[in-house]
């Protein structure tokens, strides 16, 4: 909304006064129509004083007309207006030359770089490479080889799949395609023994193809043979073949950490600040003092690039940075209290280790007491099925 705003400011905005009894339909209305309306000042039940953009205002008189009201101009504002004042001073026009020829000037660079595309690539670490191999902020466009910069980044980096940069106005847009990581299929036609991708013990195999190495009972390791893409014939040699398979196994998943009664635990105090800065190319100006007055805080910040239009972004970043003040409490847990909380966090990081929690057999919990802490394991036994295809080599 605010960079709305300061676009109206630039184009020019007038205050009106909307006088009548269907103010609220009025409002409504223009909000339908995405109409701006701000600073608005409510006089009595029947006269609202608002800011409404000079191309808005010439459009909203159907709208009143409609809603029963009236509009009255209070005051005309924004840059036309200026102009229009100041219009007889020299040293105005200079300045609007100026601003206009850093605009000109400004518009033949790259000043903002949008990365789109997979999220599990790390954004920060893409934006690197791509102001190594020449693609930075404040380069040039003329001096930028797109292909180079696309091909450099394709050679080094195996888990992108493609890469595409967009150069519109100011603004570089680079999309990324992440390569799909597939694991190696195993043909139908091409013999394979099946192995455990887990340790445990078997609870059910079928075999529909190859020969059975465990049976009902048997304890398996990781990378053991489960089912051999073998057939020996008693007058023939071994016969090759796909060996499939329905396998299930039981597993165990187990988590162990150590739990003190008395801890020291982070908590905000509901205060904040909110601080500012203006960022011109690499020169930063703080609007304010360098030091909070929290003395523990946690830090959030937001940066916003100033642009004219969607793809016209100036060398001018707004940074919006909010302290949030926190305290540091010790906690003395009673013996039943520390249980329960440490269960409770060991069974939420377990459970993102199992596919389905539908599949715990059992849970068990072993404690250990001592005078300042507790040692906490908690143990699942998981039903799973296995057997992963492991081409045979001839």
């Amino acid at each position: 909304m605010f960079f709305k705003i300061l676009f109206n400011y630039v184009l020019g905005y007038v205050n009106i006064k909307i006088e009548g009894f269907y103010i609220e339909r009025f409002i409504n209305i223009c909000k339908s129509k995405g109409i701006l309306l701000w600073n608005m000042k409510r006089e009595k039940s029947s006269i609202l004083y608002a800011n409404i953009g000079i191309n808005d205002f010439k459009i909203i008189k159907n709208i009143a007309r409609t809603s029963n009201c009236n509009i009255k101009l209070n005051k005309k504002m924004g840059l036309p207006f200026v102009f229009n004042k100041y219009k007889k001073r020299k040293v105005f026009f200079i300045l609007l030359l100026l601003v206009l020829v850093i605009l000109l000037i400004s518009s033949n660079y790259i000043w903002n770089i949008e990365i789109i595309g997979d999220s599990e690539i790390n954004k920060n670490e893409i934006i690197e490479e791509l102001k190594n191999k020449g693609l930075s902020i404040g380069i040039a466009k003329n001096k930028l080889d797109v292909k180079s910069v696309i091909n450099d980044i394709r050679m080094e980096r195996e888990d992108i799949a493609w890469m595409g940069i967009d150069i519109k106005g100011t603004n570089a847009i680079v999309e990324i395609v992440k390569t799909d990581e597939k694991p190696e299929i195993v043909k139908s036609d091409e013999y394979c023994n099946i192995i455990s991708e887990k340790s445990g013990i078997i609870t059910k195999i079928n075999v529909s193809n190859g020969t059975a190495k465990v049976k009902i009972g048997d304890i398996v390791k990781k990378g053991d043979v489960l089912v051999e893409g073998k057939l020996e014939g008693k007058y023939t040699d071994p016969i090759y073949v796909h060996a499939t398979a329905d396998i299930e196994i039981k597993t165990w998943y187990s988590i162990r950490k150590n739990f003190e009664y008395k801890q020291v635990i982070e908590q905000r105090t509901g205060n904040s600040e909110t601080k500012y800065s203006i960022k011109i190319n690499n020169l930063q100006i703080n609007l304010y003092k360098v030091l909070s007055k929290f003395e523990n805080y946690d830090t959030i910040n937001e940066n916003k690039k100033l642009s004219l239009f969607s793809n016209f972004y100036l060398p001018v970043e707004i940074i919006k940075q909010e302290n949030y003040e926190k305290e540091y409490k010790t906690v003395q847990y009673s013996k039943e209290e520390l249980k329960k909380k440490s269960i409770n966090e060991l069974e939420e990081e377990l459970n993102k280790q199992i596919n389905d929690e539908k599949n715990i057999l059992d849970r068990y919990v072993n404690i250990k007491e001592n005078n300042s802490y507790i040692d906490v394991e908690l143990v699942y036994e998981v039903l799973e099925s296995v057997g992963t295809k492991e081409k045979i080599n001839l």
